[in-house]
């Protein structure tokens, strides 16, 4: 187990180098870049100052300068060996657009990215793993048949689309729940108990538009893993001996189910923390960091891009390799070896 361990920890190491070469190589032939974005800035402020019809060119002393301010006076490769040299040191940079570092932007749009990733998590497990294990209990019934149809059309309705229509009917015509935000504006002066009021008040249509699509794929999995697990000998032998079909199904089905389940909690649940929905955050008015990722690709604020993508494939990296350690956790049988 340790050396395999450690195989995958060396292997972390070219997985990110290229990724990181990948879409730095990509940045650099996307037009529009932060120098190009500046300069337009400039000249048109230039233009708005003299009330001409076009702005003055800039001359190559302040190009020069633009391009030093962001770094783009040096080769393309000098610029990607000190970048690596500053992730190495958990340094992600610092933003173009916004004057602080990408850690203190992440920190700041973490809390909504939060919210809705763990209450989807929770909220889409409670639902599916019981309703998968009733389907499976139940299946080829009229109520795995109805709820096969229910789960199947709230995948199929995307999430944005579903958003639209609670925000529409809830939040417009019956003004049950309000249209933005993760909080009221007087929410500092509500005490703890309005505090939380207001918050459930206002996460319950964002969550509501990400649960329905979400618990899906969970519901289905587990009611064809009770299904697979009722079929082998061992469920046979348990009836034979006399025990009740409650006991069969929780003390012997349940716990071998659920393997595939199981294994996959860290990686959902490491999801849920960096998760951000840019479609609902924008529907709702949430700044999470869904909303960062898309804001940064339009400023091509390439700090924040890349730094963001930098810590987002190492925790998919450690969450996997977690992932796969449950499986022996799990069910000892499993040997990497």
């Amino acid at each position: 187990m340790g050396s395999y361990v450690l195989r995958r920890l060396l292997l972390f190491i070219p997985t990110l180098l290229g990724v990181l070469l990948l879409n730095f190589v990509v940045v650099q032939f996307v037009p529009g870049g932060p120098v190009e974005q500046l300069t337009a800035r400039m000249t048109d402020r230039e233009a708005r100052l003299s009330a001409g019809p076009g702005g003055r060119a800039l001359d190559a002393r302040q190009l020069e300068e633009i391009k030093a301010l962001y770094g783009f006076d040096k080769p393309a490769p000098e610029r990607f060996v000190k970048m690596l040299g500053q992730y190495l040191r958990f340094d992600l940079g610092k933003s173009f657009s916004q004057n602080k570092t990408v850690a203190q932007l992440i920190k700041e749009k973490l809390p909504v990215s939060v919210s809705l990733g763990l209450w989807t998590f929770f909220i889409s497990y409670l639902i599916a793993v019981p309703l998968g294990v009733a389907k499976a209990v139940r299946a080829g019934t009229r109520f795995d048949f109805v709820t096969t149809l229910f789960v199947l059309i709230g995948y199929a309705i995307p999430g944005f689309v579903l958003g639209v229509a609670l925000l529409v009917i809830f939040g417009g015509q019956l003004q049950w729940f309000p249209l933005r935000g993760l909080t009221s504006a007087n929410w500092d002066q509500l005490s703890w108990g309005a505090r939380i009021v207001d918050y459930l008040w206002h996460i319950t249509l964002p969550v509501t538009a990400m649960v329905l699509g979400s618990f899906a794929v969970t519901a289905m999995l587990t009611k064809n893993a009770f299904l697979e697990e009722i079929r082998k000998q061992y469920v046979l032998t348990a009836r034979a001996k006399g025990l009740r079909e409650k006991q069969v199904l929780w003390k012997h089905i349940f716990r071998n189910a659920l393997i595939p389940i199981i294994t996959g909690f860290p990686a959902a649940f490491i999801g849920a923390f960096f998760t951000g929905s840019l479609l609902i955050e924008t529907l709702f008015s949430l700044d999470g960091l869904g909303l960062l990722s898309y804001e940064s690709v339009m400023r091509r604020d390439y700090p924040v891009v890349l730094g963001t993508l930098y810590l987002f494939t190492l925790i998919g990296l450690v969450t996997k390799l977690i992932s796969d350690l449950c499986y022996v956790w799990v069910d000892p049988r499993v040997k990497f070896d």
